[in-house]
C-alpha cells in the first residue's frame, strides 16, 4: 500500500470517528492536516528576538529581583520618588563576553538584539578612549563608554544578531532652541561602524508617549516629537541609508493603562499626527500587566498566578495589537509591524515570570503575533530581572529560554493555519518546519486542567514540555529535566517518535509536533 493511500485511509477513518462523536453528542477530537494547512503569512527570519537593556551595558539601577528580598511598602507621606527608588537595585555592567552567556545567546540566533530602554533616553556616549567623566555631563543621566559599546557590537556579531537600538533625547542633546541635534547619535553610529558593526534598525527614542518619565524636556508634546523625528530621519537615512527606521515605539495603550492617570503621558496619535509618514516600520511595546512591584498601589493594573492560564490573559496581546495596528493603518498605512519590547508584566516581570507558568503566555504570545502579521517580536530581557530568559546571577536558563530555543529550532518563518481547536483551553499554531522543505511544525498549548487529544494523520516527532509544578523553575522535555551541558553549552533537544493516530496532551502541557514529511506545498 502506498504512503498516499495510507494517509487517505487514516483521514477517512479520523473523519468518521469525529462524525460519530458529533452524532452521539460527545466533543469532537481535533484532527491535524499538516499536508494541507494553508499559508496565512510570514515573519522575519529574526522574528523571535530579545532585549539587552542599556542600563545593563553601562551599569546602573534596574528592577530589583524578587530574590533580593521584599520591598518595604510605601509609608504615609513618603516621597513617591523615594518609594519608587526602592523598587530598583544597582547592577554592574553585564559581561557580554562571558562564554556561557554567549553560548546560550548564540543558540537563539538569528535574532535582533535590541539595546535600548528608558536608560538609553539620557545616556551620554563618551567618544574617547580616556577615563569617562565621574558624573554625566549636564543634560544626561548616565555614561556609556567606547569599551562598553564595543562589547555590544562584538556580542551582536558573535550571536548571529543584528543590532537594534535607540538614542538619547534628553536636554543634553538639544540646541538653545530646544531642538534635538544628532551629534551624540552620529558619534555612536560612527563608532559602531568603526568597530566592525552597524546599526541595522533603530527607534528614535524609547517609549516617547511617556515623555516625562523618559527624560524628555519639560512640556514635551506631539509637535515637538514631529519636529524631532524629521531631524532624526534626515540624520538616520544619511548615516544608515539601508537601516530600518522604527517608530513610534509607544507602550501601554489599548490595554493595561487605558484610563489610568499617568503624569506626563502623551497619546500616540498626538505624536504620530505631526510626525507621519516617517517610519519604515511601525513599532510598539506591550506588557499584559504591571508587575507586583509597581501594582501595589493600583492592583487593577496587575494580575495573579491564578489568571495566568485563562484565555482572557493569554489573548490580551490581541487587544493591544489591534490598537496599535489601527494607529498604523491611520498614520503609516502598509508599513510592517514590529513589537520591539514585550514581557509578562512591566517593571521587571512578576515572580512567576521565571517559572513554567509563564511559558504558556510566552509561546502563545509568539504564536498569536505571528498569526497577526507582526514581523519581529523582541522579548524583554535576555538576562535581567525576573522576566529574563536567563538568570542573571547564575546564567541558568529559565523555562522560557528552553521554549524560545525550541521555537527557534522548529518553527520556520512561513505561518500556516492549523485549523480550529475544538477543545477548551487548547491553542494550536503552525509554521513551516525550520530547514525542512515541505515539513510542518504544530505548536499545541494545552492550558486546560484536563487532557486533550489531537489526531495525527501520519507519524511525527513530539517535543513535550511539562513541569512537576506550574511555578517550577525546572522544565521537562519528554519527561527529562532540561539543563545545560557540563561545559555550560546547550544540549541537543531530542524529540520522541509519535505514531499516527491519537496524541494525548496532558493537562497544562506544551507540545511541538513536527511532520518532516508532510509535503505541504506552502513549505517547499
Amino acid at each position: 500500500m502506498t504512503r498516499a493511500r495510507r494517509v487517505l485511509i487514516l483521514v477517512i477513518v479520523t473523519a468518521a470517528i469525529a462524525g460519530l462523536g458529533a452524532i452521539s453528542g460527545r466533543a469532537q477530537t481535533p484532527s491535524l492536516m499538516p499536508q494541507s494547512m494553508p499559508r496565512v503569512g510570514s515573519v522575519d527570519e529574526r522574528f523571535h528576538s530579545y532585549n539587552v537593556e542599556m542600563v545593563e551595558v553601562t551599569g546602573g539601577r534596574f528592577w530589583k529581583p524578587y530574590s533580593s528580598g521584599p520591598t518595604p511598602p510605601p509609608t504615609p507621606g513618603q516621597d513617591p520618588r523615594e518609594a519608587m527608588a526602592a523598587l530598583f537595585e544597582y547592577r554592574p555592567p553585564i559581561k557580554l563576553d562571558d562564554s556561557r552567556l554567549g553560548a546560550l545567546a548564540k543558540a537563539l540566533g538569528p535574532v535582533y538584539v535590541r539595546v535600548s530602554g528608558t536608560w538609553a533616553n539620557s545616556v551620554y556616549f563618551h567618544d574617547a578612549d580616556g577615563p569617562p567623566p565621574g558624573t554625566p555631563p549636564t543634560g544626561f543621566n548616565s555614561v556609556l563608554t567606547r569599551a562598553q559599546w564595543k562589547g555590544v557590537v562584538d556580542f551582536v556579531r558573535a550571536v548571529d544578531g543584528k543590532l537594534m537600538t535607540s538614542f538619547a533625547w534628553s536636554p543634553g542633546t538639544r540646541d538653545a532652541a530646544g531642538v534635538w541635534t544628532p551629534e551624540q547619535a552620529r558619534r555612536l553610529v560612527a563608532f559602531t561602524r568603526a568597530s566592525g558593526g552597524r546599526v541595522d534598525a533603530a527607534e528614535f527614542v524609547n517609549e516617547p508617549n511617556f515623555a516625562a518619565n523618559g527624560a524628555a524636556p519639560p512640556g514635551y508634546d506631539g509637535a515637538a516629537f514631529g519636529r524631532d523625528v524629521a531631524v532624526f530621519r534626515r540624520f538616520f537615512k544619511q548615516e544608515v541609508p539601508d537601516g530600518v527606521f522604527l517608530g513610534p515605539g509607544s507602550v501601554g495603550e489599548g490595554g493595561i493603562l487605558d484610563g489610568a492617570q499617568v503624569g506626563g503621558r502623551v497619546k500616540s496619535e498626538d505624536l504620530l499626527a505631526p510626525a507621519s509618514p516617517a517610519f519604515d516600520a511601525f513599532s510598539y511595546h506591550t506588557y499584559n500587566a504591571v508587575s507586583q512591584r509597581c501594582a501595589r498601589g493600583a492592583p487593577a493594573l496587575g494580575t495573579t498566578p491564578d489568571a495566568a492560564l485563562s484565555q482572557e490573559w493569554l489573548f490580551r496581546v490581541d487587544k493591544v495589537h489591534a490598537f496599535y495596528a489601527g494607529l498604523r493603518d491611520r498614520f503609516e498605512p502598509g508599513k510592517p509591524l514590529w513589537l520591539t519590547e514585550m514581557g509578562d508584566a512591566a517593571c521587571g516581570g512578576n515572580p512567576w515570570a521565571s517559572t513554567f507558568l509563564d511559558t504558556f503566555r510566552y509561546l502563545n504570545q509568539y504564536g498569536r503575533l505571528a498569526r497577526l502579521g507582526v514581523q519581529v517580536a523582541a522579548h524583554n530581557t535576555l538576562a535581567a530581572s525576573d522576566y529574563g530568559l536567563i538568570d542573571e546571577s547564575t546564567l541558568t536558563p529559565r523555562p522560557n529560554y528552553w521554549a524560545a530555543l525550541l521555537w527557534q529550532r522548529l518553527m520556520g518563518n512561513v505561518v500556516l493555519d492549523p485549523g480550529p481547536s475544538e477543545t477548551a483551553g487548547l491553542y494550536n499554531y503552525a509554521h513551516c518546519m525550520k530547514e525542512r522543505p515541505g515539513g510542518v511544525t504544530v505548536l499545541a498549548i494545552n492550558a486546560g486542567t484536563g487532557a486533550a487529544v489531537l489526531m495525527l494523520p501520519t507519524a511525527a516527532e513530539r517535543f513535550m514540555l511539562t513541569a512537576d509544578e506550574l511555578q517550577s523553575r525546572a522544565v521537562r522535555l519528554n519527561g527529562t529535566v532540561l539543563a545545560t551541558a557540563p561545559d555550560g553549552g546547550v544540549p541537543r533537544l531530542a524529540g520522541r517518535a509519535q505514531p499516527a493516530g491519537p496524541l494525548s496532551l496532558p493537562p497544562t502541557s506544551i507540545t511541538f509536533i513536527t511532520f518532516p514529511n508532510a509535503g505541504n506545498a506552502s513549505c517547499r
